[in-house]
């Protein structure tokens, strides 16, 4: 149901979608409305069939129209500069404005923004402001001269508007954008090689340069959209498709970039409508050339399905049939529904089995792959430095070098250092020290994720166990350098050398504090501490004292200021709420100011060194690099595993979930195999990326031997693409290599930068989603139904 007087919700998303179809014509007045209200509204109405689900959720109704978006400051007569039409506003006719309003209301105190289609024409040499107008550019160009029509962005940034043939929508043109439009006489420019074209980089949008470099550089897939076959096969009635739209889309970009025209080009409208479906991809933060990728064969496969109305079919398990046959009626099955140039060129078939732990159920299925992902052989541990304070304030700090689970917690770390150096692992507190002070002190149960390689460990011996005694406190001490004035500022004062923990009852008198202190610091000190007669009326001699045997270098007076004298304090209190300061910080808190000072220029000190010990792990042993093959990765693939806690399998027999063991097979293979490199790692404990180098071969890729099918013939691939990762999680850079079908040679490209690669630069750490084409396929027809391949076979292994 609709709120208030408003149409119900069917009316109103088929009443709004009608009136965007409107074509802009001049003089027409329409308005701005912000794409996150507009997006909010769709989702309330269930405009997109995935938005169904959330149809009348009062939790995504949205309220009366809100443009706060769209304007600069809050100032609502003030509209914001380069705003983007669909990434920050939808245009909507007066009479789909009204509705709106009529609807929703307008929110209190705003006002419509709303804009007349105009023309402006360019004359040669001018830089204009553009407000809309929808027509062909080149309808505002003259005819007797050649012009180039320039986008800048920011100062200094041009691009061609390459398509002057497309609508000034379709070339990415928005409001308040400076337009260059300059004619020459008719010269001819030197053309590019086909296919050497770059991409611009529109703001981390690498990670689509890269995918779209890749596929570009796939002889079948390019031919079929350079020779126009796709226009016969679009699929714009496809509920699951994109309306023909990312189809048509990426033909244009295509034909670009294999033109010879362009050293490089601007895809701004193939993100457009990449943007439009996948909104994931709408903005200009750094996403996974992979996902790009699997969005975009996606896309093109159900824009370019051939099938119309796909049928319902019941799927079935294997119970016992042979292989064979379950394959050919998986396969058959899966065409009847998913026939496509995508399906022609890069799908395969693997085998599942699955094998209930509890009443051995066989389940066997045979499933379509796009693509492979292949995990890489990981290491289950991880090496950690670490530096082991000892409680006996004479021994010397030690380093050590331990071997912890890669996927652990804290107490793993204290247990394995207790075997090497005898300390009770209940006695060890973990610490992270940057700069001088504690920067973390972990508990036993956090991860060892949190530790990073750089981190300095610093793990300390405490006289009491840190979970059973609860009559002692630890306390964080750090070293401040000595100051002479009692106007100082704690806060600017620096610190110096390393700080430590200490082990203190609730209770204690300040005379047994201090001792505790000085023990700790007497190995440190190398001179004693000269009182300052104008800090401290009271000044007395220093004298050579010893703490439990051990020399203090006379920095134990004798007696205690007057007033202080015999006092007791409880730290109970400020034990949470200053754990991370500094203890002489904490003590202000405590003491009257008189006292304080003595007490704190008694503990500074002039110079505080500290030696380390190397333990005899430390000792140096080369490590091999982690270095795995391909071939590797897919044994590992299709090894068996028993599946997770968080994801059982259901059993048809037991009638409930179980943790199956899972095993896959490859049965046959397309003539493009993608292989994805499972790089990122993510789990509940942790996220990395492994920066393993995997030795991929650049030809003659043998697959047959990860076949099950008998009838398999053989199966060899070579190396067309490499899409590369470069940096760590959530960011980094995206360039590719790729093979050039016209001269078959090997090049970089780097965003808008293309250039020659030699064939030892394909194989590195940064390889992510590699590409291989079957040694067979050379002589395709892109007619969308067929390969060339001999004895008419079109895959590896039986599919059809």
């Amino acid at each position: 149901m609709a709120e208030g007087g408003a149409a119900d919700l069917d009316t109103q998303r088929g009443e709004v979608a009608a009136l965007l179809k409107t074509q802009l014509r001049k003089g027409d007045t329409w308005y701005l409305v912000d794409s996150h209200w507009f997006k909010q509204w769709k989702k309330y109405v269930g405009f997109d069939s995935w938005d169904k689900y959330q149809m009348g959720d009062q939790n995504v109704y949205p309220g009366p129209v809100d443009n706060s978006g769209l304007l600069r400051d809050g100032d609502v007569l003030a509209i914001k500069e380069h705003l983007i039409d669909e990434l920050d506003y939808i245009l909507v006719p007066t009479e789909g404005w009204n509705k709106l309003v009529s609807w929703y209301g307008l929110t209190e105190g705003q006002e419509p923004i709303a804009r007349k289609v105009s023309v402006q024409i360019l004359s040669e040499g001018s830089m204009d402001y553009i407000c809309f107008f929808w027509g062909a550019v080149t309808r505002f160009i003259p005819d007797e001269k050649e012009t180039r029509l320039w986008n800048r962005y920011m100062s200094n940034t041009f691009e061609p508007l390459n398509k002057p043939d497309s609508t000034i929508q379709d070339a990415g043109l928005y409001q308040g954008q400076v337009k260059t439009c300059r004619s020459f006489t008719m010269m001819s420019r030197q053309s590019e090689r086909s296919g050497l074209c770059g991409l611009s980089n529109l703001g981390n949008t690498c990670f689509m340069n890269s995918a779209v470099q890749c596929l570009s550089n796939i002889p079948p897939l390019t031919e079929y959209f350079l020779k126009d076959k796709y226009t016969d096969e679009l699929n714009e009635d496809n509920p699951l498709g994109m309306k023909g739209e990312i189809a048509r889309a990426y033909a244009e970009l295509i034909k670009q970039l294999w033109s010879g025209k362009y050293s490089y080009v601007t895809p701004r409208p193939f993100k457009t409508q990449v943007g439009r479906f996948a909104p994931q991809f709408s903005g200009y933060q750094q996403q996974d050339s992979h996902e790009l990728l699997a969005f975009l064969l996606d896309g093109l496969h159900e824009d370019l399905n051939r099938i119309r109305k796909k049928p319902y079919i019941q799927l079935k398990d294997a119970n016992g049939r042979p292989d064979k046959v379950v394959a050919e009626e998986a396969w058959e099955n899966h065409i009847k529904r998913n026939d496509s140039i995508i399906v022609d060129i890069f799908h395969g078939l693997f085998k599942s089995t699955l094998v209930c732990p509890v009443c051995s159920k066989v389940s066997v299925t045979f499933d379509p792959f796009c693509y492979l992902t292949l995990p890489l052989p990981m290491k289950k541990e991880r090496t950690l430095e670490v530096y082991l304070v000892r409680l006996d304030p004479l021994a010397k700090p030690t380093q050590y070098k331990l071997t912890v689970p890669k996927v652990g917690y804290i107490s793993d770390l204290c247990t394995s250092l207790s075997t090497l150096s005898g300390v009770p692992a209940e006695k060890m507190i973990v610490t992270d020290i940057y700069n001088h002070r504690f920067h973390r002190i972990f508990a036993t149960n956090e991860n060892l994720s949190s530790i990073m390689e750089r981190d300095d460990i610093y793990v300390f011996e405490v006289a009491v166990n840190r979970v059973e005694d609860t009559d002692h406190v630890v306390i964080p001490v750090h070293l401040r350098e000595k100051y002479k004035q009692s106007g100082y500022n704690h806060t600017s004062t620096p610190l110096f050398g390393q700080p430590f923990l200490i082990a203190v009852p609730r209770t204690l008198s300040e005379d047994k504090l201090y001792n505790m202190l000085l023990l700790r610091l007497c190995r440190f000190v190398r001179s004693s501490v000269e009182e300052d007669e104008e800090d401290c009326e009271e000044t007395q001699p220093s004298k050579q004292h010893t703490v439990n045997g051990n020399a203090t270098n006379g920095l134990l007076e004798e007696g205690s200021p007057s007033e202080c004298a015999g006092r007791h304090f409880v730290l109970e209190t400020f034990l949470f709420t200053f754990s991370k300061t500094s203890f002489l910080f904490l003590l202000q808190f405590i003491c009257c100011e008189a006292d304080r000072l003595h007490f704190i220029r008694r503990l500074s000190v002039r110079k505080v060194i500290c030696d380390f010990d190397k333990h005899e792990s430390m000792e140096y042993k080369p490590q091999k690099k982690a270095f795995f093959k391909l071939k590797d990765c897919i044994e590992l693939f299709t090894t068996k595993e028993k599946l997770g806690a968080e994801d059982p399998w259901y059993c048809p027999n037991c009638k409930q979930h179980q943790q199956a063991t899972k095993k896959l097979d490859l049965w046959s293979l397309p003539p493009v195999l993608v292989v994805h490199l499972k790089r990122f790692s993510y789990s509940r404990y942790m996220r990395d990326k492994l920066d393993s180098l995997v030795d991929f071969p650049l030809r003659d890729l043998d697959m047959s031997e990860f076949l099950i099918n008998p009838n398999a013939g053989p199966c060899r691939y070579d190396l067309i693409a490499v899409s590369n990762h470069y940096g760590g999680m959530g960011g980094g850079h995206y360039t590719a290599y790729a093979k050039n079908k016209d001269d078959d040679k090997w090049y970089n490209y780097d965003d808008s930068s293309v250039s020659p690669a030699n064939e030892d630069q394909i194989v590195s750490k940064a390889g992510y989603v590699l590409f291989y084409q079957r040694q067979d396929t050379g002589s395709f027809h892109p007619n969308g139904s067929d390969w060339a391949a001999p004895g008419g076979q079109s895959h590896c292994g039986d599919r059809h």
